[in-house]
């Protein structure tokens, strides 16, 4: 399959259950989830509504009703997803991800990797380490489970659109079996190989481009205001030219309407950058133009705005530009 082609849709919800001759899950299938987040909320009930049974590991149980509303099977016991074939986690960082793998002995707390069946896939849709990806797909593979590493560009409102680009790696035969979840989740698929580690590797280095570009325009937003430009169009004639990208586009028009609404927020972002980065010293390649971004947000988060968007990298800038600010939080 060709790496640049969409991936083929999955068949309607009311086609049989049966295994197909290619081995791909069938619809209607029992399907776990853990990281019911923003974007995992979205993503587990768009898997809801094409047909699949959502068994939704939260710790609270105050979360329940909503996931309940949404057409998922909420459950507190992790053990309740040890009996499906795929698990999805949509986690926030290494430490979640390792802790629901391989449990936490403290706490008497079981993991994936000791209670999935054999034959049975962890799909990790969450962007961690590459050191992190590669040793738990050795776990899994101790167990005699697969390991999928699967994440995402996409904020919310993409997940909830089924807009997501997905990057997916591990064996070949595992991912053919989670490739209809990947038709429900995303508008595009891209399969780069048998190592999960190099999919979270593109994942990093991607959001890497993503920051530096909102650096940058937070940067000469900041310029043209403090000439008593209108940064609008300005915008507008770069977006139209030589700027066309989604990045440009999208995030340059919520900079220069200093639109800041939660999405990507600081603190990920930041984990981020400093996987980014320690992947950078592991290759032995500076990434100058990242710990410029890296030291932004930071200044951001003891500023009081972890709670905002990466487009508030724009704010910082104006701030260090000497401008008034009034941080708008309500657009999206």
């Amino acid at each position: 399959m060709p790496k640049d082609e969409p991936i083929s849709h999955l068949a309607s919800p009311g086609a049989s259950a049966a295994v197909p001759s290619d081995g791909r899950l069938p619809v209607q299938r029992e399907i776990g989830f853990v990281g019911l987040g923003h974007m995992g909320t979205a993503m587990a009930a768009n898997l809801a509504a094409a047909g699949h049974w959502v068994i939704a590991y939260v710790r609270r149980p105050d979360q329940m009703d909503k996931l309940v509303a949404l057409g998922l099977k909420p459950t507190t016991e992790i053990t309740d997803l040890f009996d499906r074939e795929v698990v999805i986690s949509m986690l926030p960082d290494d430490t979640a991800v390792r802790d629901v793998v391989l449990g936490r002995e403290d706490l008497g707390i079981a993991g994936l990797a000791s209670g999935l069946k054999r034959d049975a896939i962890h799909l990790s849709m969450s962007t961690i380490s590459t050191s992190t990806a590669s040793h738990l797909a050795r776990e899994h593979a101790r167990h005699g489970q697969g390991y999928v590493a699967a994440p995402v560009f996409g904020n919310p409102d993409a997940a909830k659109a089924r807009q997501l680009f997905i990057v997916a790696a591990g064996a070949l035969a595992d991912v053919e079996r989670c490739q209809p979840l990947f038709d429900i989740l995303g508008q595009k698929t891209f399969v780069i190989g048998t190592d999960p580690g190099h999919a979270n590797l593109i994942k990093l280095l991607g959001n890497m481009m993503t920051a530096t570009t909102l650096e940058m325009l937070g940067e000469v937003v900041a310029v043209a205001r403090k000439r008593g430009l209108d940064p609008k169009p300005f915008i507008d004639i770069m977006t139209s030219t030589m700027f066309g990208g989604r990045v440009h586009k999208i995030y340059g028009d919520k900079i220069v309407t200093q639109s800041y609404a939660p999405g990507f927020v600081l603190p990920l972002v930041l984990k981020d950058v400093r996987l980014a980065l320690a992947e950078a010293e592991n290759a032995g390649a500076p990434m100058p133009s990242v710990n410029v971004v890296r030291d932004r947000l930071i200044t951001g988060i003891a500023r009081g705005y972890g709670d905002l968007d990466w487009t508030a990298l724009g704010l910082i800038a104006a701030e260090e530009a000497g401008l008034k600010v009034a941080p708008q939080v309500a657009r999206n």
